[in-house]
């Protein structure tokens, strides 16, 4: 039997459609579980634990159809993870800022050259993190701090605003970033190459996003907040928050 849908109906259910929300935990650690056993990454596996990549990954809910943007993505080490946590269905956007443009270039070629499908580098011409077409989960980490540099409080209201507008409603912005002492706000982000985690949790939620919550997975009691990050003795190891927030929807 063939049911007739009104104009009405069809706005809902494209409506439905576009709104993103967290898979089931089981789905997101069969997926996280399977991503991080792929031989293909045998070469950045061992380095798994001491990121915490599947306590991180299942706390953000990510699995199988959803788009990702894995913003300012280093060597790719969680792109190269998104891509089978996603699968066929889904999508992982790298994305680099025009300022960050010129560390692109090892990571695309790295990147294609695995043949990647579900995969497609962007370098932007623009410092603002925008997409065509509405995402699920927006994901930095290790970042946050060095829009501040780049700009101070105007940059991060810019990009958390960029975040907003490109992702669907109900999507997750997760930024993890090397925690600075309380208090501090934005004044290491370039000595340290810390930030305040009060200060991101305030300018996210001021672009009105909703705070979900955090994993204390990074979280090390014995890093004092006081080294700069690349010091061997905290290299590493440094205090990190991880904090979700949602798009309302």
């Amino acid at each position: 039997m063939r049911v007739a849908l009104t104009g009405a109906a069809i706005v809902a259910l494209i409506a439905t459609a576009a709104v993103a929300k967290d898979h089931e935990p089981a789905e997101t650690k069969a997926a996280v579980t399977a991503a991080l056993a792929d031989p293909a990454r045998a070469d950045q596996a061992v380095d798994d634990a001491r990121r915490k990549a599947a306590e991180t990954l299942i706390f953000s809910g990510v699995g199988p159809g959803d788009t990702v943007i894995d913003y300012i993505p280093g060597k790719g080490y969680w792109t190269r993870i998104f891509t089978d946590v996603v699968g066929p269905k889904g999508h992982v956007y790298p994305m680099w800022p025009a300022v960050a443009a010129s560390r692109a270039t090892a990571t695309v070629d790295d990147l294609k050259g695995r043949n990647l499908a579900n995969v497609t580098p962007v370098v932007q011409t623009v410092n603002v993190p925008a997409s065509d077409k509405p995402v699920d989960i927006f994901w930095t980490v290790e970042n946050y701090h060095d829009v501040a540099n780049a700009g101070g409080e105007a940059a991060l209201a810019a990009v958390n605003k960029g975040v907003f507008d490109l992702l669907k409603p109900g999507g997750t912005y997760i930024v993890v970033d090397h925690a600075s002492a309380a208090g501090t706000g934005i004044t290491t982000t370039n000595t340290l190459h810390r930030i305040d985690p009060a200060v991101v949790k305030a300018q996210v939620i001021a672009a009105g996003f909703t705070f979900v919550g955090e994993s204390d997975a990074l979280h090390n009691p014995a890093d004092d907040h006081t080294l700069k990050v690349f010091d061997p003795a905290i290299r590493g190891h440094t205090d990190q928050f991880i904090y979700k927030f949602r798009k309302p929807g």
